[in-house]
């Protein structure tokens, strides 16, 4: 969770190291969770570095990438397959372990961002976890760019070409990524 990593990844924050070990987390999770985690940094600081006026809540987006998918310690089935279970309980873990609704909400938004009313830390984390694997989701990338070009007063083409470029540099480093999540067991 925090230890030197190949591709270099920035570590999980303590306290989402410390749940994590208190859930009896899958190892495969937590390094699913550490590189979704690393491109929401380097995706939080593109957007911030472009969007200097921006404003949004850089480190929720961050604790969500870290934690999004926390309901799979419980529903370990769905690290390797197709599920929506981990969504709810995710939500439920993080609130039962004291983090806030604001934060714990991550876990249940990060798959239904296409429901009105995600704000722009739901998107970005929703990104994160698609695009750390570059997996491109052309209406996922569409509602950032209107949210985008909403907030800044700048066209839509313009902040679809910022972002894609942003997309493309952070995709080149999935294989990586992939290969680092791969070589961890799914189960203790």
């Amino acid at each position: 969770m925090s230890g030197a990593a190949d591709p270099p990844l920035l570590p999980l924050p303590d306290r989402v190291a410390e749940l994590l070990t208190e859930l009896g987390s899958p190892p495969r999770l937590a390094a699913h969770l550490r590189a979704v985690h690393d491109v929401a940094h380097q995706l939080v600081d593109r957007v911030g570095l472009n969007h200097p006026a921006l404003t949004f809540d850089r480190e929720a987006v961050l604790f969500g990438a870290a934690t999004h998918d926390v309901g799979k310690t419980v529903h370990i089935s769905e690290l390797s397959g197709p599920g929506a279970e981990h969504e709810e309980a995710g939500r439920t873990l993080l609130l039962d372990h004291g983090v806030g609704p604001r934060l714990a909400r991550f876990a249940a938004t990060h798959a239904s961002w296409a429901e009105s009313g995600a704000g722009l830390e739901d998107l970005l984390v929703s990104l994160a976890d698609k695009i750390w694997k570059n997996k491109r989701v052309p209406a996922l990338e569409d509602l950032v760019v209107a949210r985008l070009a909403e907030a800044t007063g700048r066209a839509v083409w313009e902040e679809f070409l910022t972002l894609d470029g942003v997309l493309a540099r952070i995709g080149e480093g999935a294989d990586e990524r992939l290969a680092f999540q791969a070589s961890f067991p799914v189960h203790a």
